[in-house]
Formats: C-alpha cells, structure tokens, sequence
C-alpha cells in the first residue's frame, strides 16, 4: 500500500500545478486536517515535489514551492517539508514544516495516533477526527 501513497502524493503535486481543483478535492478525504504554510502569495504559485519517501501510511515530501509576493511582483523561492497521511486512498492529513526533523518527529507521533484497522470509519485516524 506504501508505493500507492508516493503515487498518491506524485499525483496530488500534478493535479494541484495544473489547477485541476475537483481531481485534487477527489483526493482529499471528506474532514481533510490542512496545515498550511504561512505568507500571502499570488495565485500563481507551482509547487514542485523535490522527493518524496514512503512511510508506510504517510508519506514525506521535500518541496520548492515558486510564487510572487501578494504585494509585489518579487518571486517568492522556498523549500519546505510536508507529511501527509493517506487512508483508503485519500489524503487525511496534510502538514507543512520548515525542517526535515519536524516533519519527521510528527510522523513518529503520528504512528500511534493514528491507524487504520478496517473498521467503520471510512479510512478516518482513530480518535482524531470527528465522525
């Protein structure tokens, strides 16, 4: 299932740089977690997935993200870290950090927080999100 959720997040990365926001919602579970990055920026900004790593039901990405300032023509250049947890197919959390050890210390924490069993919850962590 772990090669699936580096395609999973392969594929997020395409869809969200083409603009296509019902394939990237059809990928997004119903009560989606978003941590986003902080800053205003113009809607023309790419995200460029620099790697990517399987972590069983997470996965860890390096990204360039490239924009321009909301209040100027300046490009905005930066790289961040992102994990983003996968059930049944579906995107149910997803984090941006500024370092590699963030991401990788909320994985670890993430390991027992949350899983997935089989049961009823329609691919939902248990215990973390309403339902």
């Amino acid at each position: 299932m772990s090669r699936e959720n580096v395609d999973l997040t392969l594929l997020m990365y395409e869809i969200f740089n083409r603009r296509d926001l019902d394939a990237l919602l059809a990928l997004m579970h119903d009560e989606v977690e978003i941590e986003p990055r902080l800053g205003a920026l113009e809607a023309d900004d790419r995200a460029e997935l620099m790697e990517v790593q399987d972590r069983g039901d997470m996965t860890l990405g390096r990204i360039r993200g490239r924009a321009h300032g909301a209040a100027s023509t300046a490009p905005v250049v930066e790289e961040w870290w992102q994990s983003i947890l996968w059930g049944d197919g579906r995107c149910v959390r997803w984090s941006n950090f500024a370092t590699k050890a963030d991401a990788l210390e909320t994985i670890e924490r993430s390991r027992d927080a949350f899983r997935f069993d089989g049961d009823d919850s329609g691919g939902r962590p248990q215990g973390a999100l309403p339902g």
